[in-house]
């Protein structure tokens, strides 16, 4: 059983966001990122009630906005995936969750130490440069079935 369904395009989405985010991060890292596009999608709270699938989640505008950096800029999001990459995206949509990223919803890279809060979100944890961050108790339930 997978966390979410998906097709072969939404692989090559996620793929290419994961590089595009923390390729810098190595696999870990990527797969980090991976997990908080995947908690996106099924969960049933805040920001991300209407998101059911991969695409909603990549491509989703808040403020006017899109959700992530590598979609607004560009960068390495609009690249082709790479094979390592499309392996580690299908790891992620069927099982893979670890921590700091397993519950986590939200995910930065500062310029500094991460802060406790984030959108008054608390902190799960930090790898590498990013900082992960969890619903506040209470808040998302559907967070912590999956």
């Amino acid at each position: 059983m997978t966390r979410v369904k998906y097709r072969d395009s939404d692989i090559d989405l996620i793929a290419r966001m994961m590089r595009a985010e923390a390729v810098g991060e190595g696999r870990q890292g990527m797969l980090m990122v991976g997990n908080v596009i995947v908690n996106r999608a099924v969960v049933d709270c805040l920001d991300f009630k209407d998101l059911r699938t991969i695409r909603d989640v990549i491509f989703h505008v808040q403020g006017g906005n899109y959700s992530f950096e590598a979609v607004q800029k560009g960068s390495l999001f609009y690249n082709p995936a790479r094979d390592v990459e499309r392996r580690l995206a299908q790891r992620v949509v069927k099982y893979w969750r670890q921590h700091p990223s397993k519950y986590a919803l939200w995910y930065f890279n500062p310029y500094g130490p991460c802060p406790p809060t984030w959108y008054d979100q608390p902190i799960a944890g930090q790898y590498k440069q990013h900082c992960y961050y969890e619903p506040q108790a209470n808040t998302c339930e559907s967070a912590y079935r999956y």
